[in-house]
């Protein structure tokens, strides 16, 4: 059965928003008024900034990707819970890494949660085009995707490397996010592309 895809979109506008807020009220506010005080807390708000760069990415993407489509269906929406599940514990291991200064443990387990959050978003994508059909527009804009391959390779890399070298894993995240930074200009494309046909 199809459903509009009206009320998904709202609910993870919604959900995502809150994530957002959460990381922001984790954040302590000094008790001095000048520079020195907020030395302590530059952990703390280089993680707030990565997690704040990825959820946007997410936000984009995400609505980038329920643009093209025209329904949803009972899986899609158990697919977009699922992504919520994982992206709403981002606030979690990013109050956990700043606090902690970037310690092996939670510069890891940042990392899968990362990790499982593109898992989830790949799974979410899936659904979306069993759902519409191999001749929809979605089907025909998401084939082979580099760069969630090689995010995962990354995420994978990172990891490791959290025991060895937990800022050179920060790091890596940061290219991860750079990576992702631009929204999917293939979606952009296949809009304009069509938009130009009809006037046609």
């Amino acid at each position: 059965m199809a459903f509009g895809k009206s009320r998904v979109e709202a609910f993870s506008d919604g959900v995502i928003a809150i994530i957002i807020t959460i990381m922001v009220l984790e954040m302590k506010v000094p008790h001095s008024d000048n520079f020195a005080s907020l030395r302590p807390l530059m952990p703390v708000l280089l993680s707030y900034a990565l997690s704040f760069i990825y959820v946007g990415i997410y936000w984009n993407n995400h609505h980038h990707m329920f643009h093209i489509v025209k329904s949803v269906n009972g899986a899609v929406l158990w697919a977009n819970l699922h992504l919520l599940f994982w992206l709403s514990l981002i606030p979690f291991v990013t109050g956990w890494m700043g606090e902690n200064h970037f310690t092996q443990l939670p510069v890891a387990c940042y990392g899968f949660i990362l990790a499982m959050s593109g898992g989830a978003y790949t799974i979410l994508e899936k659904a979306l085009i069993r759902h519409n059909g191999k001749n929809s527009v979605i089907a025909s804009v998401l084939g082979r995707d580099w760069k969630a391959k090689s995010s995962v390779v990354i995420y994978a890399a990172a990891i490791g490397i959290s025991w060895l070298s937990p800022v050179i894993s920060f790091v890596l995240y940061g290219v991860v996010a750079a990576l992702w930074f631009i929204p999917d200009k293939r979606i952009e494309n296949k809009l304009t592309h069509e938009a130009l046909q009809s006037k046609e």
